[in-house]
Order: C-alpha cells, then sequence, then structure tokens
C-alpha cells in the first residue's frame, strides 16, 4: 500500500483496473478448471469402473468356463478310460528294473539342463537327489518322455509315443494327441491324469512333475499337490476346486495356478433297498427298482490354468489404447497376499525401464531377478495400496491413489467372484495423462488469460486515459492559474463529479481573483503609504522584507528649510485651509525635489528636511541641492503672488556624514542624524527669511557656479563657530 502513494492516479487507476480484471478472470479460470477436472475425474472414473467391470465379467467368466470345462471333461468316457489304461501302464512300469544308463542318463539331464536353470530362479542350490524321481515308474516315463525325447525343452509334449513296445507308449500314441489338441484348443498350459495314489500317471506337456508321487517327494508341498489332496479328500462327483498361483518348480519356479476335478467310474449294481455301495464310492440307488449305482473313484483330472489367457483378457492382448487405457492405463488382478495375478503392462512394455524404477523403490534383488527372468511380476510385485486392501475387504470404489509405483493414479477397485479365490481387480490410469486435458486447458486459458491481460492492460491505459483528462486539463487550469493567469477558466462540460469540480475550482479562481485584486490593491496603497513617508530606496528595501535598517553614509547634502509666517496664517484660516495650504506646499517642494533627486526624509510642522545623495549618489549633488533649494524660494514667491500669502521660507545646507536608519517598532520611521544634521539646522535658524545659508564646504564646490557673500559666524551648540555663506540672488529677491 506505501507503493500507491508514489503512483499517479492514472497508474492507480490502471493498477486497479488491471486487479479487478485479474481476480475476474482467475476466479473465473479457477472455477473453470476446478468444474473441468471434477467432470474429468468423473468421466475417467467412469471409464476405468466400466472397463474394471468387463475385465472382472470376462475372468470371472473364463473361470466359470474352465470349471464347467474340466467338470465335463472329467466325465467324458475317453479321458476315464485313459485315465484307468495310464495307471494299469505305470503300475507295469513299476515293476521294470531300470538299468544304470537310464539312470546316468536321467541324472545327466537334471543335472545339465533342468537343475541350473531352476537354480536361476530359485534361491539357494538345487540338491540333485531332492529332485530325482525314487519309483521305477517314474524314471522310466522321464528317460523316455524327457531326458531321450528329441524335441526341445518346452516342446517334450510333440512326442506322440516314446520308441518303445511298452503297453504306457501304445496308450500314450492313443490318447495323448487328444489331450495335446485340447491344451492347445483351450489354451490350458497343461493336462494331468493322477490316480487314487497321488501319482501322476500322465501329463501333456512333458515336465518334471510326470510320473512323480505328489505325496512325497519334491512336489509333496507344491499347490498341486495341496489341490490333488483336497480333491482326493472330498470325492464328491461334480467337485471342482481351484489352487491360487505359487511357485511351481517343474515350471522352473514360473508361476503356476491349477484347477482340478475326481474322476468316477459309475457301475450298476442290483441289490435291496438301503443296500450301502462299495468303499470309497459314491452310491446312487433308485429306491423303487431297487437299483443301485456305485462311483468308483479313480483319480483326479487337474489343468494347470494358462498364465497367458489371464493376461490376455487383462491387458486386451496388449491393446491397452485400444482399450481406452491410453498411455498409462492397466487392469491387473491382486491376491490375498498383497501379489499381483497378472502382468504389468509396465513390464510388458518397456522392461528395462520397469526394472529400474522397482531398484529405486527398494525391491529385493531376488524378485527383480525372478521378474527379468520369468518376464512376469505374477507373484512378485507387490501391491500394497489403499484400493487393494479396500477391495481386498470386499469393497469396491474409485479414489485417486499412488499406485505400486508409486505415482499417483486414478483408481478403481472390486473384489472378484471366483469360487476358490480371493482376488481383487483394479483398472488405474496415471493421474499426469488423465488430467492431461484439463492441464492442456490450464495451460490454454494460461496464455488466453495472458494475451487478455495484454489486451485489458491496453485497454485500462485507454480508460484510464480518458478518466483523467479533466484532471488533467484541471491540472493545466492550476499551473496557468499559478503563473499568474487568473483569468483563465475551467471549460468542463460533464454533470460528474468532474463537471462539479471544474465548477469549484471556477468559483474558487474567482475568489483568488477578486482577492488578488484586493491584495494588488492594498498593496499599491501601501506602497503607496511607504513612498510617502519613506524615500524610494528605502520603501523598496522594506518592501523586500528589510526591518533594521541603519547605516552611515558619507558625502550627502542636506537642506533643511522652515516656513515662516505660517503661525500668523492659521489664524486667519481654518483649520482645513491651514491644512490643505500645508499640504499643497509640501506637494510642491515634493514634485522639485524629485525632479533634482532629492529625497525627502520629514516634515515636522512648518519645518521640511530633506537629502541629496542618500540612496543614489550623484556628482553634483551640491548643485542639486542649491537648485532645489532655490526652487523651493520660487514656489513660495509664486504662492505670495498668487494668493497674498505673507508667507516667506529660509534654508540651510550643508554637506557631510550622516547615520539614517528606522527607528521604531510598531510606529516606525526613517530619518537620519549626525552632526551634518545638526549643523544644517543651525544655519536655517540662523538664515532670515527668504534666503538661504550654506556651510563653507558648499561653498567651495560652488563659489564658481552661484554668488555668494559671507554671513555672519554662527554659534553652534558645541562652543564652536561656522562661517555660512548666503546665496545673493535668492536675497535680492526676498
Amino acid at each position: 500500500m506505501k507503493l500507491l502513494r508514489y503512483l499517479s492516479i492514472k497508474s492507480k487507476l490502471i493498477v486497479i483496473l488491471l486487479i479487478v480484471s485479474g481476480c475476474s478472470i482467475g476466479i473465473t479460470a479457477f472455477l473453470g478448471y476446478q468444474s473441468g477436472r471434477a467432470n474429468l475425474t468423473d468421466r475417467v472414473f467412469n471409464q476405468l469402473t466400466s472397463l474394471r467391470a468387463s475385465k472382472a465379467y470376462q475372468i470371472e467368466s473364463y473361470f466359470r468356463t474352465l470349471r464347467a470345462h474340466t467338470q465335463t471333461l472329467s466325465a467324458d468316457l475317453t479321458v476315464i478310460e485313459a485315465l484307468q489304461q495310464f495307471d494299469r501302464a505305470y503300475q507295469q512300469l513299476e515293476q521294470v528294473p531300470i538299468s544304470s544308463k537310464v539312470q546316468q542318463e536321467l541324472r545327466q539331464y537334471y543335472s545339465q539342463k533342468f537343475l541350473p536353470r531352476l537354480a536361476e530362479t530359485e534361491q539357494g542350490t538345487p540338491v540333485l537327489s531332492a529332485y530325482l524321481p525314487p519309483n521305477p515308474a517314474a524314471q522310466y516315463l522321464q528317460h523316455r518322455y524327457i531326458a531321450t525325447n528329441s524335441y526341445a525343452v518346452g516342446q517334450k509334449h510333440r512326442l506322440d509315443a516314446a520308441s518303445d513296445d511298452s503297453e504306457y507308449s501304445r496308450f500314450h500314441a492313443k490318447y495323448h494327441p487328444m489331450f495335446r489338441e485340447i491344451i492347445e484348443k483351450f489354451g490350458y498350459y497343461d493336462l494331468f491324469l493322477i490316480n487314487p495314489a497321488g501319482k501322476v500317471v500322465y501329463t501333456v506337456y512333458k515336465e518334471t512333475d510326470f510320473g512323480s508321487d505328489l505325496t512325497q517327494g519334491a512336489y509333496s508341498e507344491s499347490n498341486l499337490a495341496r489341490l490333488v489332496a483336497t480333491v482326493r479328500q472330498a470325492k464328491q462327483k461334480n467337485y471342482a476346486h481351484i489352487v491360487d498361483f505359487a511357485a511351481y518348480a517343474p515350471s522352473y519356479g514360473a508361476p503356476a495356478a491349477f484347477i482340478a476335478v475326481p474322476i468316477f467310474k459309475t457301475t450298476q449294481q442290483n441289490g435291496d433297498r438301503g443296500t450301502n455301495g462299495i468303499n470309497d464310492g459314491v452310491n446312487n440307488g433308485n429306491l423303487e427298482t431297487g437299483q443301485l449305482f456305485a462311483a468308483e473313484f479313480l483319480g483326479v483330472l487337474a489343468v494347470q490354468i494358462p498364465v497367458n489367457e489371464i493376461n490376455s483378457v487383462m491387458t486386451g492382448n496388449h491393446n491397452w489404447q485400444q482399450d481406452g487405457l491410453g498411455k498409462t492405463g492397466e487392469t491387473y488382478l491382486v491376491g490375498p497376499d498383497r501379489l499381483m495375478r497378472s502382468q504389468s503392462r509396465f513390464l510388458a512394455e518397456d522392461s528395462a525401464s520397469y526394472l529400474q524404477l522397482l531398484e529405486k523403490l527398494g525391491t529385493p534383488p531376488a524378485s527383480l531377478k525372478r521378474i527379468a527372468a520369468y518376464k512376469s511380476t505374477i507373484l512378485e510385485q507387490k501391491v500394497d495400496t489403499q484400493g487393494v486392501n479396500a477391495a481386498l475387504y470386499g469393497k469396491q470404489g474409485t479414489e485417486i491413489i499412488h499406485d505400486y509405483r508409486d505415482i499417483a493414479v486414478l483408481s478403481s477397485y472390486a473384489p472378484l467372484r471366483i469360487e476358490g479365490l480371493n482376488w481383487v481387480i483394479l483398472s488405474e490410469m496415471d493421474l499426469t495423462e488423465a488430467y492431461a486435458p484439463i492441464s492442456s486447458f490450464a495451460y490454454q486459458v494460461l496464455i488466453s488469460a495472458t494475451l487478455l491481460m495484454l489486451l485489458l492492460t491496453l485497454l485500462a491505459m485507454g480508460i484510464a486515459n480518458w478518466f483523467i483528462r479533466p484532471i488533467h486539463r484541471l491540472i493545466n487550469y492550476a499551473t496557468t492559474i499559478e503563473s499568474g493567469e487568473i483569468d483563465a477558466v475551467a471549460e468542463i462540460n460533464s454533470q460528474d463529479e468532474f463537471g462539479h469540480l471544474a465548477q469549484s475550482f471556477n468559483a474558487m479562481v474567482h475568489s483568488l481573483r477578486v482577492q488578488t485584486n484586493l491584495v494588488a490593491q492594498k498593496s499599491k496603497e501601501n506602497e503607496q503609504l511607504l513612498l510617502s513617508l519613506f524615500p524610494d530606496a528605502i520603501a523598496r528595501r522594506l518592501k523586500q522584507g528589510e526591518k533594521n535598517i541603519a547605516e552611515r553614509i558619507s558625502n550627502v547634502v542636506v537642506v533643511f528649510a522652515e516656513l515662516t509666517g505660517f503661525v500668523q496664517l492659521t489664524e486667519n484660516f481654518t483649520t482645513q485651509e491651514s491644512v490643505t495650504l500645508l499640504n499643497e506646499l509640501v506637494e510642491a517642494f515634493d514634485n522639485v525635489g524629485n525632479r533634482y533627486g532629492m529625497e525627502k526624509i520629514k516634515t515636522m510642522g512648518y519645518s521640511y528636511l530633506s537629502v541629496c545623495g542618500l540612496s543614489t549618489p550623484y556628482l553634483d549633488h551640491d548643485k542639486r541641492a542649491v537648485d532645489f533649494a532655490m526652487e523651493m524660494l520660487t514656489i513660495l514667491r509664486r504662492s505670495q503672488a498668487d494668493h497674498g500669502l505673507m508667507l516667506n521660507v529660509r534654508i540651510g545646507i550643508n554637506a557631510g556624514d550622516v547615520v539614517a536608519g528606522i527607528v521604531g517598532k510598531n510606529r516606525f520611521i526613517y530619518d537620519v542624524w549626525g552632526d551634518t544634521i545638526n549643523i544644517a539646522s543651525s544655519l536655517r535658524s540662523a538664515c532670515p527669511a527668504g534666503a538661504m545659508l550654506v556651510a563653507p564646504e558648499i561653498y567651495d564646490r560652488l563659489k564658481d557656479l552661484y554668488a555668494f557673500e559671507p554671513a555672519e559666524l554662527i554659534e553652534l551648540t558645541y562652543d564652536q563657530q561656522l562661517l555660512a555663506w548666503r546665496l545673493k540672488h535668492p536675497a535680492a529677491v526676498g
């Protein structure tokens, strides 16, 4: 506010207009930005929620289809028959002796191919003895279908049958093409047939779990083993159970999830009502006919759930932008352990940058190693966010949160309804991308506001110029008045405050003009009064403000005159007539004195004192004084002739130094004094009427110009005598 004091009205007006305009623009832009941001947030949240719901429906539908398909396969007679025949052939292989060559080749496969690759992702060093199958059937089958299989790792399922004469290979050649077609057509990772004892009698993909015993050994603690144990214990028809993802050693530690269903063989038996079925079976009775159907438990059908299918649904086949997720949006699954159950978009698009980011966030090196090895974030990426926690508690909603990359995102979350799995689904987009339109809008508003402010600045300057134009006119008028031209008039014809101000200004100027004229008149009168009381030079000095005027002046001529016969005259005239006559004589003396450069000092009754050379020095001041005195005598003679008055004058003239100054404070006069004045007074007193006496100094300087004659000696007050000289010509006239 202090700064405003130093600004002109124009600048203040511009500042006020810009502040008001800027505030209006700012408030409007802010409200527009907030409204746009809220609408954009709602739109993006609705889009994310819609996409999340769509993906959730697809995943839930996929698992329902998977469950229904496995249940259908478990009831298929071909599958039932295949399990029985593979189980029988497997039992036969348990009796086959295993040669040392077979064992050596199998050990070599584990040592050179399986265990080194497994060690890349597992902590510690895998022990060969822990993974080698102990039973003969498993050793035989893994040797024939894995170790000596000519197909590369990952392609072992291409072999239809081993080149041996075993019954197992004959069955394998019969059923394997069918099962292989099933997993390829439906996108399963692998399919397992497991006998009631928990032995894997058949797999399509031919990994190291082929032929293994899930009840003991290396894989007895795997999630597949737990799933099979659950299904074996349930022994219920149409029972399907899913186990969540876990690291699966046969797949080199990659995450694997499974779904399993029991396989039953139904046989018809005759019996009485109430007859119980056979052991380890399920009995169905027809109470009216008395027929019983015994369901014999043959084993378990298990399918390894394909990760690719889940990722394909969640990533839209890596077409995130086509799904409306832009450049940073993604939809992913999270399990109850707060670990991902699907692929991260950022790993899929730029694995190097993603791994660098995780390293900065403090992700353990082992997790980074597995993510890089599997090229997957399933069971490795921790997602402990507000959205995940809320969804795991059964809530669904939308929030702005920080995701697993510690980046602000718009998140839509909800739990999934999949039997046997406690998963949640999240659909998210980076806040910066989601708000990119509003940021662009804000940028455009900023540019528009800047341009508008520039336009408003020019407009404000124009308005300010127009607004203060009357003020400038008043200022110009005031300057004119200040310069002394008080006749100027402010011509502003508006009816607003400026018009009223102009009227007041004109009234003030008129009053000033009147006052100025009055002051000028009074000043003139005072000047005339000063000139009448004091010499011109002294009057000027008094007007300039000098008060203590006192000085010694050298070489001046003093004329001291005194009227004679005036007392007798006043007896015959009235007072007014006497004063009028005296004024006429004094005025005549003054006029003549001005012509000769005489400065009247004062009049004292009938006396008249004037000095030549007091303010203005003259070279002929003696002559001027004598001529002035002669003019005074002439004036008196003329007055005698005109009015018949018996008036005369006697004059004393002296030259020398005097002291002059202002005497008095409240009532002051200008006076001169000194010996020169006293001698002039003595000469006047000694002079006869109608004559003039001069001091010797005057005589010495003017004796060649005028005729003088010596007069009597004059007694001075300090017992001195002075020889006075009288001018001849005036005496004769007198």
